[in-house]
């Protein structure tokens, strides 16, 4: 199970990375800035889930491999030659941008409440559901800020609304089903919900003037 939920981390990891790196390089910054966003992206949740969970020093800074694995990634997204493979088409990458950041959401979402019952002894229900999409939108919302745009959770297709639901979904099948199904099962239907609205652009109501 521990090998497991460390793959898992680090797929979500990687793929935070690459919609972090992707954003990047959309808005023409230099390797720096790419590096910066995509790391960020890929670590920020987790920081802000660690110190909820009063887990100090975060992860991140206590084992490196999240932020080399975040770091190989930005790095290869800044290559020249995935750039111009990405950007050559923009329904591609709208696409790879919805995968990679719906992969993430749902996996933080829900390895967010596998270290809230690591964590606290007898965790409700409003903790676990408050860390998991804490943990799986902190990423984007740090991403999105830095890159100067309105965050996702606030105009894209039911971003928060998705992770909200599949933490649900976890939270209430954790204890009769058990942990693995659960975080399956929650993951599965964040990233359900998001490419669904992507593709029916489903959204939340807005205000109008």
């Amino acid at each position: 199970m521990d090998t497991f939920l460390l793959i898992l981390e680090l797929a979500g990891t990687m793929a935070f990375a690459a919609s972090g790196a992707m954003t990047g390089s959309k808005k023409e910054m230099d390797l720096f800035g790419v590096w910066i966003l995509g790391l960020t992206t890929a670590v920020g949740g987790g920081v802000i889930r660690d110190l909820i969970l009063g887990n100090v020093p975060p992860a991140t800074f206590r084992d490196p491999i999240y932020a080399a694995v975040a770091s190989a990634t930005s790095l290869i997204f800044f290559l020249p030659q995935v750039r111009r493979a990405l950007q050559r088409d923009q329904r591609r990458f709208d696409l790879v941008m919805l995968l990679m950041d719906s992969a993430g959401l749902g996996i933080f979402t829900v390895t967010g409440i596998r270290l809230a019952y690591d964590t606290v002894a007898d965790p409700g229900w409003f903790l676990l559901v408050f860390v998991g999409v804490v943990t799986g939108v902190g990423g984007g919302v740090l991403r999105d800020v830095l890159a100067g745009d309105t965050p996702y959770i606030f105009r894209k297709h039911v971003y928060a609304s998705a992770s909200l639901a599949g933490a649900l979904l976890c939270a209430i099948l954790w204890r009769p089903a058990g942990s693995l199904p659960a975080m399956l099962a929650g993951m599965c239907l964040v990233l359900s919900i998001r490419c669904l609205s992507a593709y029916f652009h489903w959204d939340l109501p807005r205000s109008h003037g």
